[in-house]
């Protein structure tokens, strides 16, 4: 006998949902050179966020790509930061700088979406804005693009 979409045990072996939406910036390879020779790891930048104003971003580093993924999510739960948001946008003006890496944010009318380079789009995503400008200047880093990004919207007062 199949089991239809529509049975009451299917209910049982749903998913749980998630309580922050993740979104995975990069994966790279990295490499340690030891007497041993080289020691291939996998690094994941990860950000993720509530839609409701909570974001955060980090990296984790394993031996496998999943373990770099689950350490960056865990260690980014422990570091999430709270940003300001207004009728879905951001409520002023605001520049930062991270290192080498520079960027703008400017709020938007209600319709403009987000308009951002990718990783500042998804912390924007994440975070819960819907109509924001944003451009970077400088380094086309990412991590330092995406720690600029979050040091902009954690400055609002």
């Amino acid at each position: 006998m199949a089991f239809s979409g529509k049975d009451k045990w299917n209910k049982k072996f749903q998913k749980p949902r998630k309580e922050f939406k993740e979104e995975l910036l990069s994966i790279d390879r990295v490499t340690r050179v030891n007497s041993w020779g080289r020691q291939l790891r996998f690094r994941a930048v990860m950000v993720i966020g509530d839609g409701k104003g909570n974001v955060a971003l980090w990296t984790g580093k394993s031996w496998e790509v999943v373990d770099a993924i689950a350490k960056a999510v865990a260690d980014a739960k422990k570091r999430l930061i709270t940003v300001k948001i207004e009728n879905w946008t951001v409520p002023y003006n605001v520049e930062a700088k991270f290192k080498a890496a520079k960027v703008m944010v400017h709020p938007a009318s209600d319709g403009t979406w987000i308009i951002a380079w990718g990783a500042m789009r998804k912390i924007l995503a994440t975070a819960g804005y819907t109509d924001v400008l944003a451009k970077r200047y400088g380094s086309t880093n990412l991590i330092n693009n995406a720690k600029a990004t979050l040091k902009a919207l954690s400055s609002f007062k």
